[in-house]
């Protein structure tokens, strides 16, 4: 394989094709969910921060959460990552 930058590719050794692979192939560590349909969470990161809701869906496989916030007092379903939210 070849890699490079500025249109001069530098050749690659097998052995560093196999490193880069055996990485991508890799299963990315999952976060423990720790949280259940019904249960209250508040948004601490992303544009949503502070805002109290509850978890309405469970994605495990992703790492994301459903969670109904009140937005202009109406629940609004949005789709977050494990990491920005935390149990109340």
């Amino acid at each position: 394989g070849f890699v490079g930058s500025a249109g001069k590719p530098t050749q690659l050794k097998e052995e560093e094709v196999g490193e880069i692979l055996k990485q991508m192939s890799a299963e990315t560590p999952r976060v423990k969910a720790g949280f259940r349909k019904g249960q209250s969470v508040r948004v601490i990161d992303g544009p949503f921060i502070d805002f109290v809701g509850v978890v309405d869906e469970i994605n495990t496989e992703k790492g994301k959460v459903k969670v109904l916030l009140s937005l202009f007092g109406q629940e609004t379903p949005v789709e977050l990552d494990f990491l920005q939210i935390e149990k109340l």
